[in-house]
């Protein structure tokens, strides 16, 4: 049989349908109608002022553009009114009678032919040709009245967006004198946006930056008052703005009134062109460690915003408060939904560099305003040593810590490996809660009188990143309250003495066997401590394994099944250790239990944990404490 004769066909349509999937589908919020009806005026502007370059008279004597918003409660209408280039009929058919056909997308395309490149036309918005189908998302019918620049010609487009449109010659009195009026009928859901405030809203919040000024009139006959000048505040060369201006729109942007800590602003050129205002706050923001963990960045293409909270840095720097302007960012036709384009992730990874070479800088040239804002920031930041690891070395060197040296919390920690004892190999630290109680941990007390130096971690961040970072110019950080000290290679200081010999090994030995067997469930080790020197006792977390303070933070947020047993650590110069070792076979062992509980639960509070149980520590505690007043008291003769 012979092969049947393949035959193409054209995609058919339901165009009501295809409208209605348009106006409801791509757009998810209402309020965007106004952002595209202004931008295609903008745009309009743009073209008529190229055209103009060529053919003055096209301006005439209006060269000044506006687009001019139109609010009338009594007709139900908002009106959006340019003096472009305006539209002729083939225009209004092609343009507005074509679904997808972008009108400024075929201007781009003119333009690069005739020019070989799109230098005239960078301000252009447009580029999917259904913006202006969104204004079907509050009004019921839709007309246009335009009139061509340089045309004697004027003609009403009129539709109700369920398929059909009409296109009918307007009378010249009747018509702008040039450009196009867009008279939206409003639906009677979509009554709010006849409100000023709620207007102006809308236009200040999208369309602030567009390259045309945007001027509101509230009601027939009254006067427009203008809500935008045309320019952004980012488009103009730093030469040409002050502090104040720079101070008032940091204000505006963060929605703080305390001054800017530090004012970034760039263009960048290359590969990709954009332009970023960037303001570090000088207070803290009050959502600073909100659970989402999300900056303010307001991402703008082209002079329109397209998302007032840009996934537009790292959120360990969040609390900047940015604005970024791309001319080449790809979009999806909505602009609501940023692709995650190479170039989306481009610019970003290129704006936190920047902002990091920025205060990497500053800490170079202005140690004490930087120090301002690490002392705001700086745990925010240190988020970056746990989830960045690229950026690890450069905020390792921003990085300011409370130690045993510094307790203001300005150390580095070039200041502290320059600082290293002899014979010292490691960065030592202490995680936890609070940078005074640890500044008081037995555990200090061996290397203090070492006079080596410890770094006191309090910020939830620390337990994270110090456990996986390798280390710092070659030095490996070490926790002090994990594993054995180690520290005896290490000098004492002049006038330190090592500690007083110990008990009789047998009794020392006979000591801890008890000590293991009456606390077998709470701890896995009792052993003898080089870190002490003053207090009784420690509890240090395993060798391998998780730092106390981590496995702490992991149980509280169910990320950990079982708690591993702490190690017990003894003094064994303490005067209650050696006291304790002399009486092992010869004390009631119930007296004997009473005190080894009460040697654990005191570690476990000075390591910043509650007793085991509170009602036995405190039953254990009265009970001794009855014992040491009632046998002193035996012994005294009676009057």
């Amino acid at each position: 049989m012979e092969a049947a004769a393949s035959q193409s066909h054209a995609f058919q349509a339901d165009v009501s349908r295809l409208l209605d999937l348009m106006v409801h589908s791509v757009y998810s919020e209402r309020d965007i109608f106004l952002r595209e009806l202004v931008s295609n005026g903008a745009d309009a502007c743009e073209k008529l002022r190229y055209e103009a370059l060529a053919n003055p008279a096209l301006v005439g004597d209006d060269s000044n553009f506006l687009i001019t918003v139109t609010l009338d409660k009594e007709s139900k209408t908002l009106t959006v009114a340019d003096n472009g280039i305006g539209m002729s009929q083939e225009d209004l058919t092609q343009a507005l009678g074509t679904i997808a056909r972008s009108g400024t997308r075929a201007f781009l395309d003119r333009l690069n032919t005739e020019a070989k490149d799109d230098a005239a036309g960078k301000d252009l918005i447009g580029q999917f040709g259904i913006g202006f189908y969104s204004a079907f998302m509050v009004a019921d019918r839709i007309d246009i009245e335009t009139r061509k620049a340089g045309s004697d010609e004027a003609f009403l487009w009129s539709s109700d967006g369920k398929g059909t449109f009409s296109i009918a010659p307007l009378a010249l009195d009747k018509a702008p004198v040039r450009g196009t009026r867009v008279i939206l009928h409003l639906k009677e859901a979509a009554g709010e946006y006849l409100e000023p405030s709620r207007a102006e809203h809308i236009l200040r919040e999208h369309s602030s930056a567009i390259t045309v000024p945007i001027a509101l009139v509230e009601a027939p006959g009254q006067e427009p008052h203008k809500l935008t000048e045309g320019s952004a505040l980012w488009t103009k060369p730093k030469s040409a703005i002050t502090e104040q201006e720079y101070a008032e729109f940091y204000h505006d942007l963060s929605g703080q009134f305390d001054e800017p800590a530090l004012t970034l602003h760039w263009r960048a050129e290359g590969r990709h062109e954009y332009t970023v205002l960037a303001f570090v706050p000088g207070s803290r923001p009050f959502d600073l460690f909100d659970s989402s963990r999300k900056g303010r960045g307001k991402l703008y293409v082209r002079h329109v915003l397209i998302a007032a909270d840009a996934d537009l840095l790292p959120s360990w720097l969040r609390f900047v408060r940015l604005v970024v302007d791309s001319a080449d960012l790809p979009l999806n036709m909505s602009r609501e939904l940023i692709q995650q384009s190479p170039v989306f992730a481009s610019i970003k990874k290129a704006v936190a560099n920047r902002v990091t070479q920025e205060l990497t800088k500053l800490e170079e040239t202005d140690p004490e305003a930087f120090g301002k804002i690490w002392a705001n920031f700086g745990a925010v930041l240190k988020e970056g040593l746990y989830e960045d690891p690229e950026r690890r070395d450069v905020l390792f060197k921003l990085a300011r810590f409370t130690s045993t040296a510094d307790l203001d919390g300005k150390r580095t920690l070039a200041a502290y490996v320059a600082a290293l004892r002899p014979n010292q190999t490691a960065i030592y630290y202490l995680n936890g809660d609070d940078a005074k109680t640890l500044a008081a941990s037995p555990q200090l007390e061996g290397f203090r009188a070492r006079g080596i130096e410890v770094l006191l971690l309090a910020d939830p961040i620390d337990a994270f990143w110090v456990s996986s970072a390798a280390g710092y110019d070659g030095k490996p950080f070490k926790s002090i309250s994990q594993g054995a000290a180690d520290i005896k290679a290490i000098p004492l200081l002049e006038g330190k003495e090592e500690t007083a010999a110990e008990p009789p090994s047998a009794a020392l030995a006979s000591l801890f066997v008890l000590m293991k067997q009456e606390l077998a469930d709470s701890v896995s080790d009792v052993r003898a401590s080089d870190r002490l020197s003053e207090s009784p006792a420690c509890l240090i977390a395993p060798e391998h394994g998780f730092d106390r303070r981590l496995e702490r933070i992991l149980a509280e947020h169910g990320q950990l099944r079982e708690a591993s047993k702490p190690v017990l650590e003894i003094n064994p110069s303490h005067p209650l250790v050696a006291a304790l070792a002399a009486q092992v076979g010869h004390a009631d062992k119930a007296a004997l239990a009473d005190i080894i509980w009460l040697v654990f639960d005191e570690a476990r509070l000075l390591d910043g944990e509650k007793p085991v149980n509170a009602a036995d520590f405190a039953a254990r505690l009265t009970r001794v404490l009855t014992k040491a007043v009632a046998e002193p008291a035996a012994k005294t003769p009676a009057a």
